[in-house]
């Protein structure tokens, strides 16, 4: 199990007032949207940090719908994948896209124009206690999200599928 984290947070690159409009979740799912196809077609040139923090893309089937969506997470490297977080910002529910993994696990990951297919993986308590202190390394405000929040956050294990 590897524990270095090459991940390093960028100077955030959001003006002040997009992040203002953040807080809007209308204008969140556009604008996440438009990061997701910016990234793919750039191949991670463009829009490629949330917040400053490096992103993958996720391509998973909707639960609803049964479309595939594609959704720019904050990830944390780990072996020769990532690890993502169901954060949504130490709120009591999930991100609509957890119900999409735990319904439909097989996704695409997009790093660094790289792609791979995967099967998310939620990993146990048991190895959430283990990596947890690699997670917060790469991205300390979960820490406060899991404070926050009452609900075990999810974290996810998406490693090339073989």
């Amino acid at each position: 199990m590897s524990t270095s984290n090459p991940i390093r947070k960028k100077k955030n690159p959001m003006p002040k007032f997009l992040r203002k409009l953040m807080q809007n979740p209308s204008f969140a799912r556009i604008f996440f949207k438009t990061q997701a196809f910016v990234f793919k077609n750039t191949k991670g040139l463009f829009m490629s940090t949330i917040t400053g923090y490096p992103i993958c893309v996720v391509t998973m089937t909707g639960v609803k719908t049964g479309k595939l969506r594609s959704i720019p997470i904050m990830y944390v490297p780990y072996k020769e994948g990532v690890l993502i977080v169901a954060s949504k910002g130490g709120a009591d529910d999930h991100p609509s896209w957890y119900w999409n993994l735990r319904s439909n696990p097989e996704v695409e990951v997009i790093l660094k124009g790289d792609k791979f297919k995967s099967e998310a993986k939620r990993i146990t308590d048991e190895d959430k206690d283990l990596l947890w202190p690699l997670i917060c390394d790469a991205f300390p405000n979960y820490k406060k999200y899991q404070e926050a929040t009452e609900r075990n956050i999810p974290v996810f294990n998406c490693q090339p599928s073989t």
